[in-house]
């Protein structure tokens, strides 16, 4: 191991842990590797002309009928999650908050320098055991007797932790992530009723699904747990993976906690997944909407799917900040009142937010505990799936991405994950769409609805505006995101060249 804060690391990555990440790393690095491998090669296939399609070595399984494993009882009520960066004052705020779970996040809301990483997981174990206290000049946060239900988010399985070595070789962070709370805290938890619970970010197809149920059953049985003890809600959130959401579950059906709409990042990979189709070009990012075309086939695929299974279908975010204004705030809860019904209509058994102030908004719209008995149909098919979207493109709109992804990576590359950007609660999804859109357009030489065809220029222009704003590192912020726009290849993650920037005294 590597980097600062050696007294924080020495107290998480004692002998014992550093041989339980070991064993994981050197059981499972190598089929993350390969993984990997075969997304690039699918990738290919897309870039080529191929479109994604219903497996049919698979059929069998979607075919067929069966369910997941019953989650535990006190899981059945999922109406209202709330999510954040895995950070000692939010785990406190959002386990307080009145969701009914709180996700800590190490992925898309977290800027994983390496002393971020490790507050975050001594902050982790504290919260299970109940003794989480953040002290402030003003106040002292403390956690309540009746919280949240936790669950972590590790990062993806295309990330490393650079300051962990294992055999000379960066361990994957999605288990680092996994491994380090597993470790130190599913004993503890599941003598206080709960269990090491997770959501599982970026699948592409259930091969990565089997890959991580292989991780848990490894898990399980070096620390003795009974099989199922850990439970894993898998974020549906690129278009691959929409067409496997049957088998997905299935390889994790003794573990599953079901499947959630990560939409935002959704639509970043159907952006990158048809990259190379000049008749996929979307349109502003604003018009992209959850109630009609792609998006809301994939919606009411994954509750059938889900259902159908036996298994929870969560829904998407509202990632709406409320203000002192009660005009603003009555717009935002009408917005958010009007995204949950929909939601609920469609058999949602629950929903997202992003700030404790929407819980009750959010949960007004899920009047019962869940709506699993409820399979919704028929599904949704190959060619609503792949539906081609709607709208127009505006200068303001090319603007408005560079704008948004410059100002966000000048925060992440200061190390906040998690910024509030003109109303909104903004991650790493929502740059990626934006930097996704910019190389889009520009490649495809796109119209704009005045007729202007946006050029490598026009874009690097935006890019150049945005890099102006009043923040210390946009300008470093836009000469990271100018490449990753108008660079021959779309590239696959924005997040990897930001790290190496972001920890400077590592690289991926």
């Amino acid at each position: 191991m590597s980097g600062p804060h050696p007294a924080l690391a020495a107290t998480l990555l004692t002998p014992e842990a550093r041989a339980f990440l070991d064993g994981l790393h050197r059981r499972f690095a190598g089929r993350v590797a390969a993984l990997l491998a075969e997304r690039g090669e699918r990738q290919a296939r897309f870039d080529a002309g191929e479109l994604p399609d219903l497996l049919p070595e698979t059929r069998d399984v979607r075919e067929t009928e069966w369910t997941v494993a019953p989650v535990p009882e006190v899981l059945l009520d999922r109406r209202v999650e709330i999510t954040g960066p895995a950070e000692p004052k939010m785990i406190v705020n959002a386990l307080n908050s009145g969701a009914r779970v709180f996700m800590a996040d190490f992925e898309d809301s977290l800027a994983p320098a390496w002393a971020a990483v490790l507050l975050g997981h001594e902050a982790l174990g504290e919260a299970v055991r109940g003794t989480l206290r953040v002290e402030t000049p003003s106040k002292l946060y403390t956690l309540r007797r009746e919280r949240a239900h936790l669950f972590v988010r590790p990062r993806g399985l295309h990330l490393v932790e650079g300051h962990y070595a294992v055999d000379d070789t960066p361990i994957p962070a999605a288990l680092f992530d996994f491994g380090l709370h597993t470790f130190h805290n599913a004993i503890a938890s599941v003598e206080r009723g709960a269990g090491p619970w997770f959501y599982i970010p970026k699948l592409q197809s259930h091969r990565e699904a089997r890959l991580w149920a292989e991780v848990f059953a490894h898990a399980e049985a070096t620390l003795g747990l009974a099989r199922g003890t850990i439970r894993a809600t898998v974020l549906i959130e690129t278009l691959p993976a929409a067409f496997e959401m049957d088998e997905i579950l299935w390889e994790l059906r003794h573990w599953s906690a079901g499947l959630n709409c990560g939409r935002w990042d959704y639509i970043f990979s159907a952006i990158k997944t048809l990259r190379a189709h000049a008749d996929r070009v979307f349109p502003d990012r604003g018009q992209l909407q959850m109630s009609a075309g792609f998006l809301d086939a994939y919606t009411r695929r994954l509750v059938w799917t889900c259902h159908r299974r036996g298994a929870h279908a969560m829904g998407g975010m509202a990632a709406q900040v409320p203000g002192k204004s009660p005009e603003v705030n009555g717009s935002i809860f009408a917005t958010i009142q009007s995204d949950k019904q929909l939601e609920q209509l469609k058999g949602f058994d629950g929903t997202w937010v992003a700030h404790p102030g929407l819980v009750d908004i959010a949960a007004a719209s899920f009047p019962s505990p869940n709506q699993l008995g409820r399979v919704p149909g028929p599904p949704p098919g190959r060619e609503a799936l792949l539906a081609r979207p709607e709208g127009s493109r505006s200068l303001q709109g090319l603007r408005r991405n560079a704008n948004i992804a410059v100002r966000y990576l000048a925060h992440w590359l200061d190390g906040q994950g998690c910024v509030a950007l003109d109303g909104l609660m903004e991650d790493a999804a929502t740059a990626e769409i934006c930097r996704a859109q910019l190389w889009q357009w520009q490649r495809h030489g796109a119209h704009l609805d005045d007729g202007t065809v946006v050029t490598e220029w026009l874009v690097a222009s935006a890019i150049a505006e945005a890099g102006r704003v009043d923040h210390p590192r946009a300008a470093e912020a836009a000469a990271l995101l100018l490449p990753l726009a108008t660079g021959p290849v779309l590239a696959e993650w924005l997040t990897v060249p930001a790290y190496n920037q972001l920890c400077p005294e590592v690289s991926q």
